[in-house]
């Protein structure tokens, strides 16, 4: 029978694909982390990582019992919290800012429930603005946020941000669809107003179309995706909520240039605070899910 505890050095390993790196990441030496390992190999009696020029990956066994051991380190993680939120009596609000579409992703989504599950005690609030909330004034607690930061604010990377250019099916069949960037300036554009003329999409559609006059714009992204659903023209837009529009087709993308990280952010004040420390914990036990919302 092998220790459960030596799961945690196989996903350490799995994660950074390093000894080195994964000994840091437990803040035990290397040598520690190659003998658990390979105790934990001898127990169960297969290898699970092998090692290659460019580091350690995982064998085919090993690829076959990883979900199997994430799920154990989530209960392993789960029955923690919950020992220490029956500790420390988990109550309050964590009033929490993010752009409005994402709002109704992660509502429909089991995402809510599961945390209210978890923390019965503690509520989630949802604070929305055209403008960017600031958490240094108590504006929100905590923030999902994609591009630029502020760099008070300390926080953890839960997604990738991908963008792609749209346009309605009415758009398409009127005007055909762009074969790369370049036919861009043959096109109506949408795209934000002068508020947000320093946003990357706006920046991104100065460079590769200056000389086009927009056919519509707008100070959020709620009103960039109705207006590119209106066929007024194309329009870049986040992948996570371009997709999930029936009445919308990618024509380009993903655009490199738009790329960016997800960020759950708090200020360092509020960080350690329980109920928002308990809040940055569960979204990354649930990060899967959470990528699902966002990306």
């Amino acid at each position: 029978m092998f220790d459960w505890n030596d799961l945690k050095y196989f996903l350490a390993v799995a994660r950074h694909h390093s000894t080195i790196a994964a000994g840091k990441s437990l803040g035990l030496s290397q040598s520690t982390v190659q003998r658990r390992l390979v105790e934990l190999e001898r127990a169960i009696g297969q290898p699970l990582v092998k090692r290659h020029p460019s580091g350690y990956r995982l064998t085919k066994f090993g690829e076959e019992l990883l979900p199997h051991a994430e799920r154990i380190e989530a209960a392993v993680t789960d029955f923690e919290r919950r020992a220490k939120d029956e500790a420390h009596d988990l109550t309050g609000v964590i009033r929490v800012t993010c752009p409005e579409p994402i709002i109704g992703r992660m509502t429909k989504s089991a995402l809510i429930e599961r945390f209210q599950t978890r923390h019965p005690k503690l509520r989630i609030e949802f604070v929305t603005s055209d403008r960017y909330l600031d958490l240094s004034k108590g504006e929100a607690d905590v923030a999902f946020r994609s591009g630029d930061t502020d760099d008070e604010l300390i926080g953890r990377k839960v997604a990738d941000s991908i963008w792609a250019v749209y346009a309605s099916r009415g758009y398409i069949e009127q005007y055909g669809k762009p074969a790369t960037v370049n036919d861009l300036p043959n096109h109506q554009l949408v795209g934000f107003d002068e508020t947000l003329s320093m946003h990357r999409a706006s920046v991104w559609l100065r460079n590769v179309a200056s000389d086009v006059k927009m056919s519509a714009r707008t100070n959020s992204v709620l009103g960039l995706i109705y207006a590119v659903k209106s066929g007024l023209g194309l329009g870049p837009l986040p992948a996570s909520l371009g997709d999930a529009e029936p009445d919308l087709v990618r024509v380009l993308g993903p655009i490199p240039e738009l790329s960016r990280s997800w960020r759950l952010l708090a200020h360092p004040d509020l960080r350690q605070v329980p109920r928002i420390a308990a809040f940055f914990d569960f979204i990354l036990a649930e990060r899967e899910l959470v990528k699902s919302i966002l990306s």
